[in-house]
């Protein structure tokens, strides 16, 4: 997934941004987003940007007996978001192999950063949840860059 340094290239499906509005149900008792709040948060931001892809976790599941699944989380919790906070929740492709995806997520409210974490991702058979490659055609998709002329 490495791009000739010499051209310049635009990996628009390698990235994505999602809002999120902090509402009451999202904080703790001082109006802050509890912290396991925030994994909710990148959930949702993953599932958004596979979808944006055309790619729909129950057809995988059901046409190729395939599930993503969260394998490790680091999680960086730099400042707190609040009731009613406007949040973008990035996902970057940073790694794809075999059998797993490794993403970096960042949560940024008003461009200040909130939380960054890197996600690796397992890819499952959904038959009997063992490791399985990812098909060679869903891993072209996740990994074209478009060249800008």
């Amino acid at each position: 997934m490495t791009a000739n340094p010499g051209r310049k290239t635009h990996s628009a499906p390698l990235s994505f941004s999602f809002p999120v509005r902090v509402y009451w149900e999202d904080t703790d008792a001082g109006g802050v987003v509890y912290h396991a709040q925030y994994l909710a948060f990148m959930e949702r931001a993953r599932s958004e940007w596979m979808r944006r892809q055309g790619l729909h976790q129950d057809t995988m599941r059901h046409r190729d007996n395939l599930l993503f699944v969260v394998r490790a989380v680091q999680v960086d919790f730099r400042a707190p978001a609040r009731l009613d906070d406007q949040l973008q929740v990035s996902v970057s492709l940073l790694e794809c192999r075999g059998a797993s995806l490794v993403l970096t997520q960042r949560i940024e409210c008003e461009g200040r950063l909130l939380v960054d974490a890197r996600v690796k991702i397992a890819a499952l058979r959904a038959t009997d949840f063992r490791p399985r490659p990812l098909p060679d055609a869903l891993l072209l998709q996740l990994t074209t860059t478009v060249e800008i002329p």
